[in-house]
């Protein structure tokens, strides 16, 4: 799709009125994460999939989960009416290209989690899963909780930057942004895309209108085309 702007993607939803809060805010596609391994469901699935359908986003929604098997993430994600899944966990080479060849119309991207001593693997990652995949996201691991996503810590952003550019496909970077780091970390990794959860919330776990419409300005005025293409090549479109 020529011309796709930067995605910026918001996980976490609640309920209806912060989808379409986050939609009016500008942001480009919703996180929707289901079975899970730490963590518990923002929602459920039924209520996820009512606002996807009475949104009419289901170009813009993305189930994120730890499922392994195609033949459940297709289910889940056909039941959702996501177009986008990005795998956060384990899965075999097999499996996604049963994915793969199953749905072909479905977008894959494949979750690089980022912990202690592990960029060799990361590396062998990049390499086993590009063929099938359309895109990565890079995210925090936290030793103290066992949870690789939703976080809110960052992780060292030159291990994403090398992952960057080692990708032949576009990256997301997500794990501990806010809308204080996101251009610092823009210019530093120079991803495809930016990623938030918990940064962009309040005390009661609900998205923060005026933090969301800040984080999405910020990451916004650095991509512009002026500007990201003055730190970074054109990366392929997703």
């Amino acid at each position: 799709m020529p011309g796709q702007k930067h995605i910026i993607q918001i996980a976490g939803i609640i309920d209806f009125q912060e989808a379409e809060m986050l939609l009016k805010a500008g942001v480009t596609h919703l996180g929707f994460p289901f079975r899970l391994d730490v963590h518990q469901e923002d929602l459920s699935e039924a209520d996820a999939a009512r606002i996807i359908r009475d949104l009419k986003i289901s170009d813009r929604a993305v189930l994120i989960t730890y499922l392994k098997r195609s033949a459940e993430i297709i289910k889940l994600a056909e039941y959702l009416g996501c177009k986008y899944v990005q795998l956060h966990g384990s899965v075999d080479i097999e499996q996604l290209s049963d994915l793969k060849s199953g749905r072909p119309n479905l977008k894959i991207w494949k979750s690089l989690v980022i912990r202690k001593n592990n960029f060799d693997q990361l590396i062998k990652s990049v390499h086993c899963y590009n063929p099938y995949v359309d895109a990565f996201i890079t995210d925090t691991y936290d030793p103290v909780s066992g949870a690789s996503g939703a976080t809110g810590k960052t992780h060292d952003w030159e291990i994403s930057k090398k992952l960057v550019e080692l990708s032949r496909k576009p990256v997301i970077l997500a794990g501990g942004l806010n809308p204080g780091n996101v251009q610092e970390a823009i210019l530093k990794v120079r991803p495809f895309g930016v990623d938030a959860h918990t940064g962009l919330e309040d005390a009661q776990g609900r998205k923060d209108f005026d933090k969301v419409q800040s984080f999405v300005a910020n990451a916004t005025f650095i991509f512009q085309p002026k500007k990201i293409n003055s730190i970074t090549p054109a990366k392929r479109v997703i």
